[in-house]
């Protein structure tokens, strides 16, 4: 399969649901081009029709079916944002020398391919205060999209995401100051067990819900660990293994 390559041109989005429009008009309103709601969400709209009339922007109410067909989906929430596609910056290594100086955890994503995963990653990731995102060139890796910004209920606004090309040899680079820490399962670091490195902060490095993380990435990490569980049940869900790793790294 074909890596993806970042730097294309933007498209519209949707963005549906009433935290992610509130997200949006509160972090980077210029980004809306036209704005639905329907009754029973009109008196939740009602400042973000007063943004829009500033901006000269269109914006009105819609039947209950007219919004699920703009929408793309009936669970909408009762508002529609139509905005254009956040910025995907190219990720670039002397960047990030620089953020490794706050200390911040790094999260990079290398073929989650479900944009339903992706949203909640980024919920999460918003929700612990992580400021930036990777996004791998793997072939199934999913970008922001209809899906993934619903259900990141506005976390994707509050998050800077980066896309990675040639994503195995930029881990290798990222060792020199981040601990870059992969996930597998198998006979590796419990995450009890994970230690911090001076001067390193964590760069946690998520897989494929399916597959996980490719051969090249994974000996491109400094550390891979595992989190033990019961055994009833194989793995976790990749967005429930990102929030405990996040947290790990935070609280460690």
């Amino acid at each position: 399969m074909t890596k993806k390559k970042y730097g294309a041109r933007k498209t519209d989005v949707r963005i549906a649901g009433y935290a992610a429009v509130a997200a949006l008009f509160d972090r980077d309103p210029d980004r809306v081009e036209r704005l639905f709601y329907d009754e029973r969400a009109k008196h939740e709209a009602k400042p973000f029709c007063a943004a829009m009339v500033q901006a000269r922007k269109p914006f009105r109410e819609v039947q209950p079916d007219e919004l699920a067909r703009i929408a793309g989906t009936p669970m909408h929430g009762g508002i529609v944002a139509v905005a254009r596609e956040k910025d995907v910056n190219l990720f670039k290594i002397a960047e990030a020398r620089k953020w490794a100086k706050d200390g911040a955890p790094l999260l990079l994503l290398d073929g989650i391919g479900n944009p339903h995963n992706l949203g909640a990653i980024a919920r999460t990731a918003a929700f612990f205060g992580i400021p930036r995102l990777v996004l791998s060139d793997h072939p199934q890796q999913a970008g922001l999209s209809d899906a993934s910004y619903r259900i990141s209920e506005g976390g994707f606004e509050y998050i800077d995401v980066f896309g990675a090309n040639d994503f195995a040899d930029m881990l290798k680079q990222l060792q020199e100051f981040y601990h870059v820490i992969g996930t597998a399962l198998g006979d590796y670091t419990p995450l009890p067990n994970l230690k911090k490195q001076p001067g390193k902060p964590f760069a946690i490095v998520m897989g494929n819900e399916e597959e996980g993380l490719p051969p090249a990435s994974l000996k491109a990490c400094s550390e891979i660990v595992t989190i033990p569980g019961s055994g009833h049940v194989q793995s976790l869900n990749v967005s429930a293994t990102t929030a405990i790793l996040l947290y790990a790294a935070l609280a460690g």
